[in-house]
């Protein structure tokens, strides 16, 4: 009988020597290719590198494309707009004259608005309990009653009152003012508006306030300044950042709503275009886009001056200032060409 040969393992071992064990694959390759597998494909910088597609937002930017380009096309072509007599109106003196008037009413509203705010947000925070109370009943008040009412009431107002005097309160008075004369068209409209500003300047103004970190308030105490540099160099500055855009919403509807002068025989820019519109009423369609257009140039200016104002105010609370829009379309231009190309090409 023949007996199987049994190879034998030396003491020690508990496996069977290399030379009998299976092949065994070889290691990858530092490309990740296995050495059996033939060369490498090749470096990754020799690769090609796709972008990643994005269909929906193509398609989104095309519809919406056509969508303003269909709106552009109506407004050109729909004669109904008659844009021959909206460029005979546009500039012109009657128009302006309302746009200048406009201009003045919003400006002085806009300082003495801002002002009374001022002063209803601090009566609103400070420890005077008399103070806290006048000024929250006259937010109150002002936010309730409708513009277009205040400014009725103050034309009116002669009615209730024919003569102003000041004097000892309750006893003599020494000077005596004939309310008439001295509220004129301007006078009321812009008392009218600064009256119902500084209402809603107040709650901005507060807000903004508040908003500053409380330990700026105790540094600024422990330094020893008084009160009064206390708010106008460290509180204020820091409350700015938080003031500025909320006021200008404000501000761009104070510009809209000195609309409302038209009824106290004020002929602003809006009341320009209604007297106009009035007198020539086939104009009327024209003359209500000329007011619409000047409105949008107005809220226009006003907001690119707000981006500088929070530009400026924000310098110390962001590591790198915002771009601006001409710094915005140079850095953005020729990324949008190379990207345009590379969607061509492929």
């Amino acid at each position: 009988m023949s007996e199987s040969l049994v190879p034998v393992v030396p003491s020690g071992t508990t496996h069977p020597p290399e030379a009998d064990l299976p092949p065994q694959s070889a290691p990858p390759t530092s490309t990740g290719q296995r050495a059996d597998q033939g060369p490498a494909a090749g470096p990754l910088s020799a690769q090609r590198v796709i972008p990643l597609r994005h269909p929906g937002r193509w398609i989104t930017s095309a519809v919406a494309l056509v969508l303003v380009a269909q709106i552009v096309h109506g407004l050109a072509t729909n004669p109904f707009y008659q844009w021959d007599r909206f460029q005979y109106w546009f500039a012109r003196p009657v128009i302006t004259d309302g746009l200048w008037i406009t201009l003045e009413v919003t400006a002085y509203s806009a300082v003495l608005g801002l002002l009374g705010g001022v002063v209803l947000a601090l009566a609103r925070l400070s420890r005077s309990p008399v103070l806290r109370a006048i000024s929250w009943v006259y937010v109150w008040l002002f936010r309730s009653v409708p513009l277009i009412v205040v400014l009725l009431f103050l034309y009116n107002f002669s009615a209730l009152y024919r003569t102003l005097s000041l004097g000892v309160p309750f006893g003599p008075a020494f000077w005596h003012f004939d309310e008439s004369k001295l509220a004129t068209d301007m006078v009321i409209a812009v008392i009218g508006l600064s009256l119902n500003e500084a209402a809603y300047a107040a709650e901005v103004v507060r807000a903004g306030i508040l908003s500053v970190d409380q330990g700026q308030h105790e540094a600024a105490a422990a330094l020893g300044l008084p009160k009064r540099y206390q708010f106008t160099r460290i509180v204020f500055p820091q409350a700015l950042r938080a003031i500025v855009p909320s006021y200008v919403n404000q501000l761009i509807g104070l510009v809209k709503g000195t609309s409302l002068v038209f009824y106290v025989s004020l002929l602003d820019l809006f009341g320009s275009v209604q007297s106009m519109g009035s007198t020539y009423p086939g104009d009327i369609v024209p003359l209500l886009l000329v007011a619409t257009v000047w409105y949008v140039i107005l809220t226009s200016v006003i907001s690119v001056v707000q981006f500088y104002v929070e530009r400026y105010y924000s310098r110390g609370a962001l590591r790198t200032l915002p771009p601006t829009p001409l710094q915005r379309l140079r850095a953005g231009l020729p990324n949008l060409i190379a990207r345009v190309r590379r969607e061509t090409a492929s």
